[in-house]
């Protein structure tokens, strides 16, 4: 089975609350002294595409576009994916979903056939969750979204057996491929840690590294993005502490409970 998984590099979901900022001329996020992670729905994708060569062998490649995510793909490296691929831009903007489906479309196209292409369910930063779908529109491919465990079919050759969640619970659904297939997180997909001796060799491994102009595409213009942001502030909450005073422990419950009356009263 060949498998290209689409890898998005954000900035660290696990930033504290008092070091995130906002540009307000990008609006985007600041990075300053955060770092930027593998997103978690990516990794679950990796996982995923890990355990289907265990299963049924084939070769992995690793994909990602933006150029700082070099690192997300040394981690892919460092858990022995086939290749791995960085799409390099020169934009200010932040890339739309629409924009990258098509950059991801056109790189698949040149790295070959493919039986899978397997993308994070959304990514931690935006959450747009479109770019699945879209890649596979541009494709011309089936799209199965929300999967938690994809392998071969055991009843139809050429097919992939997906387990999907859904609001009323779990689909098992058989699919011709090729076909895009965004992942989300389960128990069963949980991403493996790399070993330290793979992590040094990946340094080590050749990155291959397309400009858009490689693939045959021009960089979309900030004012021809299919969405535009009006807005974005970081929400004020403010929040206050009150010490309930009593000699025991009587006293202060009902200290206590007086005090809930009346802020509830005074609602």
């Amino acid at each position: 089975m060949n498998i290209l998984v689409c890898l998005k590099q954000i900035l660290d979901p696990e930033i504290p609350a008092r070091d995130f900022k906002i540009d307000g001329e990008r609006l985007e996020a600041q990075r300053g002294s955060a770092g930027l992670v593998m997103n978690i729905f990516c990794a679950n994708a990796l996982e995923t595409a890990l355990q289907c060569r265990e299963r049924h062998g084939g070769k992995i490649t690793a994909i990602s576009f933006g150029d700082t995510a070099e690192e997300v793909l040394r981690k892919a490296l460092a858990l022995r994916v086939d290749q791995a691929v960085l799409i390099t831009r020169s934009s200010p903007h932040r890339a739309e979903p629409m924009e990258v489906a098509r950059v991801l479309a056109a790189s698949a196209r040149k790295l070959g056939s493919f039986d899978l292409i397997l993308t994070g369910r959304e990514a931690g930063d935006w959450g747009d969750g479109q770019t699945g779908g879209l890649l596979a529109e541009e494709l011309g491919w089936p799209c199965v979204s929300f999967a938690e465990h994809v392998a071969q079919s055991a009843s139809k050759p050429n097919a992939l057996e997906i387990r999907r969640q859904t609001d009323n619970g779990i689909e098992v659904l058989e699919a011709i491929s090729p076909l895009v297939v965004t992942v989300t997180n389960h128990e069963h997909n949980v991403p493996r840690i790399a070993k330290t001796r793979d992590v040094m060799m990946a340094f080590r491994q050749p990155l291959t590294r397309w400009t858009l102009a490689e693939l045959g595409l021009e960089v979309t213009a900030a004012g021809n993005q299919g969405a535009e942001i009006i807005g974005l502030t970081i929400p004020n909450k403010e929040a206050h502490c009150e010490f309930i005073a009593g000699e025991t422990l009587e006293e202060r419950v009902t200290v206590f409970a007086q005090r809930i009356l009346t802020v509830l009263r005074s609602a």
